[in-house]
Order: C-alpha cells, then structure tokens, then sequence
C-alpha cells in the first residue's frame, strides 16, 4: 500500500500543504497519524479526489556552471568586451547569469557562467566571436 506525506499529496492534487493539512484535521481526507506527521493512503487520495492518482516525474533539471578564463587583456579591451556581452545578454531570454571579475595586476578576465544549456553554448560562442575581433 502506497503511502503520501501531506507535501506529496499536496504536490499531486496541486495544493498548498497548508489546505491539505486543513482537509486531514477535518477529516475531510482520510489519513493516520505517525509520530508528528500524517500519512495518507493512496486509496484514500483517490477517493477523495473521485479519480486515479499517478504520480508525476519529477521534471528534470539541467545547468551549466563554467568559468572562461581570458589572459593578457587589458582594461580598455575588457571594458569592450564586457559591454558588448552584457548588452548582448540583456537581449535574449533569461535562463543564464553571467559575471566577470576582472584582475587588473595579472591581466586576465574570468566570465562565470551559470545557466541553462543551450544559452551557455551561445554565450560561449558570443564570448568566442567578442575575442577573436
């Protein structure tokens, strides 16, 4: 026998668990009490919403996290390039985040990259047409 947390159930029927927990207190969903915490049958999740209950897939997440790292640039040429990659992303659909942190005694520039897949591969290739200009 299946049993739900009032978080999972809450996750199934696409309430908020203080509703769920609201409708067990009523006893308008049946469920038992086990220690501090209640656990509701699968049986009785489908009778009280009058249809089957399948459970969803977690969805999928997936993210990138990169660092570009940019040696012998100077402050001029990364002001330029930070400009033009910042304007650029401000453009485009949110997904990605980006930040640089420029090191003006050695002369290098890191771009982190943090984001979705596909955005990231074209801030790579932005980022890759910007230094070769």
């Amino acid at each position: 026998m299946q049993q739900y947390t009032v978080e999972q159930a809450a996750n199934l029927l696409g309430l908020h668990v203080k509703t769920v927990r609201n409708y067990v207190r009523d006893g308008r969903l049946k469920a038992v009490k086990i220690g501090k915490q209640y656990r509701i049958a699968r049986q009785d999740l489908e009778a009280f919403t009058g249809q089957p209950v399948s459970p969803q897939a977690p969805a999928r997440h997936v993210e990138a996290s990169s660092i570009v790292r940019i040696d012998g640039i100077d402050r001029t040429e990364m002001d330029r390039l930070s400009t033009m990659l910042l304007g650029s992303l401000a453009s485009r659909p949110t997904g990605v985040r980006v930040e640089l942190v420029y090191d003006e005694e050695y002369a290098n520039l890191k771009i982190i990259i943090l984001g979705d897949l596909e955005i990231s591969a074209q801030v790579f290739r932005l980022i890759d047409a910007l230094v070769k200009e």
